[in-house]
């Protein structure tokens, strides 16, 4: 098994590609130990000292470190990974919930129906898959009052470059193909 790394505009992250489906659907988003009892591989991925979250995308897995260099975390990962994919074991097991990303927890007025729906396949067609490229993920959680409210993950999650990611890229996108669109905020 060959495992790709590539790195991410987060210095503290690191993609890691195993070259095959990591999740079907969705994407999890796990920051500490407690969060990753219902994946083995993320338990084994927290057992190595430094790391500190662990993203699985639809064909990636980001690790995001708190401490220590790459280059002396990056084979302790690798090791885990392999291990895991040449256990069979399941990435999540049986009956635990792998969304972490559930469509009840958004809000808007009812009014705004329209707006929210182009808003959501602007998102889904052209920034997710972008997103992704980085080793994160991103999803609408509301609007209001012509602001646009959205949640980063993975390796976009306390990105240096995430409020520039928002402000200069999401933001003017949106506001070109939706005027009411007039902010762009992180929750």
């Amino acid at each position: 098994m060959f495992i790709q790394t590539e790195t991410t505009p987060n210095p503290a992250s690191l993609k890691f590609l195993p070259g095959r489906p990591v999740m079907g659907e969705g994407t999890l988003d796990m920051r500490d130990p407690t969060e990753a009892e219902r994946s083995p591989l993320a338990k084994a991925l927290f057992s190595v000292p430094g790391v500190s979250g662990v993203f699985f995308g639809a064909d990636f897995i980001a690790v995001t470190k708190s401490t220590g260099e790459w280059s002396h975390l990056k084979p302790a990962i690798l090791g885990a990974i392999m291990e895991h994919y040449m256990s069979g074991e399941p990435l999540v097991e049986d009956g635990a919930e792998v969304r972490d990303d559930a469509p009840g927890d958004e809000f808007y007025a009812e009014e705004d129906a329209e707006t929210v729906a182009t808003i959501k396949e602007l998102i889904e067609t052209r920034v997710r898959p972008a997103v992704a490229g980085d080793g994160g993920d991103i999803t609408f959680k509301g609007y209001r009052h012509g602001t646009v409210f959205l949640s980063m993950r993975g390796a976009c999650s306390g990105c240096p470059s995430s409020t520039a990611t928002l402000k200069q890229g999401i933001e003017n996108l949106l506001r070109h193909f939706v005027p009411d669109v007039s902010a762009v905020e992180q929750i």
